[in-house]
């Protein structure tokens, strides 16, 4: 991981049209992010309605980019937003 890009939060919630094969492929494409050393977490959120993960990329439109392949958006299972985050963990005092 390069701890100088920033973080770019990609947040998945499924739609109604939602593909459970598409979660198959997405966990593929989560392991070839991960083998390419772009992926911070993931992980799904409790209640079902969908789950994000963290990128770690140059800068947004390569976050985009990276997204738009990811199976859950090519077949409509899920809505995709991307966000720079400017995450940080805050000492105390902060």
């Amino acid at each position: 991981m390069n701890d100088s890009l920033p973080f770019y939060l990609v947040l998945a919630m499924r739609t109604p049209d939602f593909q459970p094969e598409a979660g198959v492929a997405h966990q593929a494409f989560l392991q070839d992010l991960i083998e390419q050393g772009l992926l911070e977490l993931t992980g799904p959120f409790t209640d079902g309605s969908g789950g994000a993960y963290i990128l770690r990329t140059t800068d947004i439109e390569t976050a985009t980019k990276i997204a738009h392949n990811d199976p859950l958006h090519i077949t409509g299972s899920s809505t995709l937003t991307v966000h720079e985050w400017r995450a940080h963990r805050p000492r105390a005092g902060e």
